[in-house]
């Protein structure tokens, strides 16, 4: 096996990889796993050696497009979602205070230019 042949099938194992995570989490990414796992075996189809025989007639040309079998997601989670942790003051006390100092610091500057004036 050749270096490209070796980079292609590393590229498509991560694919398929990809594809069988993207199976397992459900939702859209069921979605996309069966495209994910044709792009694997279509990746595959593209080592250099396998072109080289089929140039020479060496390698099967004609196959039925969509042969390729597509992960199924295990029943149940598979992952245990812990709940993010909560930490800090609330948001709505943090702008509320923002407001309430940026009010007070106006009017201290606005009553310290009342006693000393330009004119």
């Amino acid at each position: 096996m050749t270096r490209g042949d070796q980079a292609i099938e590393k590229g498509s194992a991560k694919l398929r990889d990809l594809s069988e995570q993207a199976a397992a989490r459900g939702g859209i990414g069921e979605k996309v796993a069966k495209p994910l796992a044709e792009d694997a075996a279509f990746l595959r189809k593209l080592k250099p050696s396998m072109i080289a025989a089929r140039a020479r007639g060496e390698a099967p040309t004609g196959q039925e497009p969509g042969s390729v079998e597509v992960p199924v997601a295990p029943p149940g989670p598979q992952v245990k979602r812990s709940k993010p942790k909560s930490g800090g003051p609330n948001p709505f006390v943090v702008v509320g205070a923002a407001l309430v100092i940026g009010v007070v610091l106006a009017k201290v500057l606005d009553w310290r230019g009342h006693a000393h004036p330009r004119d």
